[in-house]
């Protein structure tokens, strides 16, 4: 992932909370928000350190950005995207974090079927 693929600023997280549709399950909450002009999709990270030490926090966001990774071609590509995880995402190998954000993004319609 490139730094044109991330939202950094305090403003941006808080535009996406305020304005965007979020869809959540056990281990991560997913924030949605269009944004026309877009040629690629973005995603801002949030792991609480209520989750665990840094590593874990650090292992649960490699984790996400490799999911999103995969599933580029996937996703609808003119949004922001935030995604906090839960306490429960720090107990998942990247196989289950990977099925749980699948998941949030199909309760979303935000995955598209592959072609």
């Amino acid at each position: 992932m490139n730094k044109r693929q991330r939202v950094k600023k305090n403003a941006e997280f808080q535009k996406i909370f305020k304005h965007g549709k979020s869809f959540a399950n056990r281990q991560f909450v997913v924030y949605l928000l269009p944004k026309e002009g877009q040629e690629e999709f973005r995603i801002g990270l949030s792991v609480s350190k209520k989750v665990g030490n840094a590593v874990v926090r650090n292992q649960i966001k490699r984790f996400i950005r490799q999911s999103f990774l995969e599933m580029k071609d996937e996703v609808n590509q003119k949004m922001d995207y935030v995604i906090i995880a839960r306490k429960q995402a720090a107990s998942l190998d990247f196989h289950e974090s990977k099925k749980s954000l699948q998941h949030v993004l199909k309760v979303a319609k935000m995955l598209q079927k592959n072609k």
